[in-house]
C-alpha cells in the first residue's frame, strides 16, 4: 500500500515519495480502467491523466481497493494513518514538532486532523508528513 511504497521514505525527497505514491495510484487506475476509477474516486478522468495526482488519501484509497487483493478503501487509509500515528510514536514524536519540521502551512492541530482522517489531506501533504516521521525514525 501507500505507506510502504518506498522502503525507506527518509532516504528520498518527499517530492519522490509523493511520486511514489502515484506510480502505485496510477497502477491500480490501469488495472482498474480510467472510467471505474475516476467513477470510484469521484474525479474526472482528466484528473487521473494529469502528471500529479492532486487527490486525497481517500480518493487514491478508492481506487488501490479497485486492485485485485488489496483490502477495501477504508482499511487503506485507516493502514496508512495508522503507519504514521505509530512512526510517530517509534520516533517520539508530536504534532508540533511535526509541523515544524514539515514544509507545510498546517498547524499541529491540523496534521493532528489530518492524521486521524478528521479533514482529508492530499496525497502531497501524506508524503511530507511520512517524510518527516521516518526522517526521524532513521536517526
Amino acid at each position: 500500500m501507500l505507506y510502504d511504497a518506498v522502503a525507506r521514505p527518509g532516504t528520498v525527497s518527499p517530492d519522490e515519495l509523493r511520486a511514489a505514491y502515484e506510480d502505485e495510484v496510477r497502477a491500480a487506475v490501469d488495472a482498474a480502467g480510467v472510467d471505474a476509477a475516476a467513477d470510484v474516486a469521484d474525479v474526472s478522468e482528466d484528473i487521473l491523466s494529469n502528471g500529479v495526482l492532486e487527490l486525497t488519501l481517500e480518493q487514491a484509497a478508492s481506487i488501490l481497493a479497485l486492485t485485485d487483493g488489496n483490502p477495501d478503501a477504508d482499511a487503506i487509509a485507516w493502514e496508512f494513518r495508522d503507519h504514521l500515528l505509530m512512526g510517530m510514536t517509534t520516533g517520539i514524536l508530536d504534532v508540533d514538532t511535526l509541523a515544524a519540521e514539515v514544509e507545510l502551512d498546517l498547524s499541529g492541530q491540523e496534521i493532528q486532523q489530518a492524521i486521524e482522517g478528521r479533514t482529508a489531506a492530499t496525497l502531497s501533504e501524506l508524503a511530507a508528513i511520512h517524510h518527516a516521521i521516518a526522517v526521524r525514525n532513521e536517526r
